[in-house]
């Protein structure tokens, strides 16, 4: 494989030290929060985000007062969104359909899709208010029948946020909290006096939610980790720099450590790229974030062929995949590991985080190699059941039980079976009395 970096960022070793102090970080303020409770979530509010209200809980009017803040093409804008939304997750659970069938005469097994009962979502609202993430977690839950949503975000300059509070009341939330960052997640996953805890959390977040999420894993469920954004952009000479410079840099704005990669067989389209962020860093308004993450995180991988730029972006899963090259269509037929891919020169990225109805929360850090993306399905679990209806039937599947049991040592488990045997069995099982 002959692959040449014309750019790359910042070294893993120094990636791996930026975590392990955010590691150190979220481990204490979770242990402060199942310690001291709602005092703790206070304290960090104010340390953090300046906030300390009465309560944390929005009230019905303080919704409602909010609410009247947004205009009226902002909220028509948040119901076109949340359509959009809500189709594509109801056609989501109409493919997810109960199952029951009978595998043996009198032997009937199935399975039931089943709501997780709670769910705490987060919204992120520091440096950028991401009123879409509230559909994407709340909307989606709601229309899985998921009973209790609860809600958080950041307070932006010093109060809730109106348009998010708007896309979290619109999309279902039964509660709704002004917190942000890891006292959030924290406060929703251990639960304070004041804040009953759920089973399950979701929703983006910066380094320290993500780390937030990865520890509570296990006492709560999570959606996957989801991280600081990444994009990748493959690209052929089918396309220009403008496009790819473009769709690279509308990421790396989410903030300082935002990776970014262009991946193409074209030296001329990566050079031109490279030259066109640097002039549209000269003029975008987002350049102070923007430009640290190329700087730091940005790469430019040069590849021969389409195969060698295919097992390249497997081999990353980045997070999401522009794909804008003249066969894009095979990319999406053999790409395996990603977040989202988003398809030919008229898709793009933004549209996929804010609009077009697929959820924006994705797999980070190669998580695209064992997940997918936040989805209806995300919110329901599969549970299985079994019901034996005859007597031929317990007394066929115990003698082959009690026998599979004993081969493994399992003297009580066969004797589960043996009683069924001996219970339900005539006196000649035509297969075997297993207790004989």
């Amino acid at each position: 494989m002959t692959i040449t970096h014309l750019k790359t960022g910042k070294p893993e070793s120094e990636r791996a030290d930026d975590d392990a102090k955010v590691r150190a970080t979220v481990e204490d303020v979770l242990k402060d929060i199942e310690t001291r409770g709602d005092a703790a979530v206070r304290d960090l509010s104010v340390k953090f985000d300046k906030y300390d209200p009465p309560a944390f809980r929005l009230s019905a009017s303080e919704i409602e007062a909010a609410m009247a803040k947004v205009s009226k093409r902002d909220m028509d804008d948040i119901h076109f969104a949340q359509t959009q939304i809500r189709r594509f997750a109801e056609a989501q659970r109409a493919s997810m359909t109960d199952v029951e069938i009978e595998t043996l005469p009198g032997v009937v097994l199935g399975h039931r899709n089943i709501p997780v009962q709670s769910v705490g979502c987060y919204v992120p609202g520091g440096k950028f208010p991401m009123v879409a993430s509230a559909h994407m977690s709340v909307l989606t839950a709601t229309v899985a029948g998921v009973p209790r949503i609860i809600a958080s975000a950041p307070p932006v300059k010093g109060a809730p946020h109106p348009a998010i509070v708007a896309a979290m009341h619109m999309g279902g939330a039964h509660e709704i909290y002004v917190l942000g960052g890891m006292q959030a997640v924290g406060a929703m996953a251990l639960g304070t006096e004041t804040i009953n805890p759920v089973d399950m959390l979701v929703g983006p977040g910066n380094a320290f939610v993500a780390e937030a999420k990865r520890q509570l894993y296990g006492r709560v469920g999570i959606d996957l980790f989801a991280g600081p954004t990444e994009t990748m952009v493959i690209a052929d000479d089918s396309v220009d720099a403008e496009l790819c410079a473009t769709d690279l840099l509308g990421q790396a704005e989410h903030g300082y450590n935002s990776p970014a990669i262009l991946l193409t067989n074209s030296r001329k389209l990566a050079e031109a790229t490279l030259v066109e962020i640097d002039r549209l860093l000269k003029i975008l308004p987002t350049a102070a974030t923007a430009g640290v993450s190329w700087a730091d995180y940005g790469e430019v991988i040069l590849c021969e062929t389409h195969d060698e730029m295919l097992a390249a972006a497997n081999d990353i899963a980045s997070e999401h995949v522009q794909v804008m090259t003249d066969r894009d269509d095979w990319y999406l037929e053999n790409m395996h590991s990603y977040g989202a891919l988003f398809l030919g020169p008229r898709t793009n990225v933004a549209n996929g985080d804010k609009v077009i109805g697929t959820n924006h929360t994705l797999p980070t850090k190669k998580a695209g190699r064992y997940t997918g993306g936040l989805w209806v399905g995300k919110f329901l679990k599969t549970h299985s059941y079994q019901r034996i209806t005859t007597d031929e039937a317990a007394a066929r599947i115990g003698a082959y039980g009690s026998r599979l049991c004993m081969l493994e040592g399992f003297v009580g488990h066969a004797e589960q079976c043996n009683v069924r045997v001996r219970r339900y069995g005539q006196q000649n099982v035509p297969y075997g009395a297993a207790s004989e």
